[in-house]
């Protein structure tokens, strides 16, 4: 019997005024799994990210959540069902601390403090928010950096942070889209070492160009190009297979 999903497409496609960036993909992703998708520049990889997240909508099919149609759901909604995202360039508030940014993260606006000023600072006193802000820098690394300014970080470590700040949102599936651009191999060994010690927690879908740093991480690998799936199922078999290294490496 195979394994429940918790997310899932069925023919989901993107067009932008005419330009088909994704087409017709039909993907599944159990429960507890890590996978990976990888495919050359402009394959879709990240419009596809856009669309289980929210950001975008899809021109056609369906977007399912644990069974239920999420389709329609903005991108807040599905935050709040734990689909959470980090993204290509590492997105973080420089002009903050770097617990400042996990405050920003733990602290939900819906807990009945509407007020406009002065919410920050005395939420973040609060012992649950304060202990929740530490165990995520501690389990990145970054607890003895907590009251730096992020901007003073190099970009290793914002990477890490922007990884504590997903996990702070307590994902039952994150999406992760190239979390080594721009690493050193030091600070690739670091992440690395960092996603396989925490996915355990959740289910994972990870793209990534680095291939060779990603096929003893995720279980299944899916191969897109031109916005379509052109392959998937175990990785040191697909990334074997004549037409994936064509399109992947101009070689068969």
């Amino acid at each position: 019997m195979p394994e429940s999903a918790i997310l899932e497409t069925r023919g989901v496609s993107k067009k932008f005024d005419g330009f088909v960036a994704v087409s017709g993909v039909s993907y599944r992703l159990s429960e507890g799994e890590a996978a990976g998708i990888i495919g050359p520049n402009g394959a879709g990889k990240t419009t596809f990210f856009n669309l289980l997240t929210g950001m975008f909508p899809p021109t056609e099919g369906t977007v399912l959540f644990r069974g239920e149609d999420i389709t329609r759901c903005p991108a807040h909604e599905r935050v709040g069902r734990g689909v959470i995202r980090t993204f290509q360039l590492v997105s973080v508030f420089d002009q903050l601390s770097v617990r400042e940014n996990l405050v920003l993260s733990v602290v939900r606006p819906g807990d009945g403090r509407n007020r406009k000023r002065g919410f920050f600072f005395s939420d973040a006193a609060r012992p649950e928010i304060s202990d929740a802000c530490g165990e995520a820098l501690a389990l990145v690394g970054l607890e003895g950096k907590a009251s730096r300014a992020t901007s003073s970080l190099s970009y290793g470590d914002k990477r890490k942070l922007e990884i504590a700040l997903a996990l702070s949102l307590r994902p039952a599936v994150l999406l992760l889209d190239e979390p080594f651009a721009g690493l050193s191999d030091a600070e690739i060994g670091e992440v690395l070492e960092l996603v396989h010690r925490v996915k355990a927690s959740f289910s994972l879908v990870i793209i990534e160009h680095k291939i060779s740093r990603i096929v003893d991480l995720v279980s299944r690998l899916s191969v897109m190009h031109e916005g379509k799936l052109i392959a998937e199922g175990d990785p040191k078999k697909v990334i074997e297979e004549p037409l994936v290294r064509q399109v992947y490496w101009g070689r068969a």
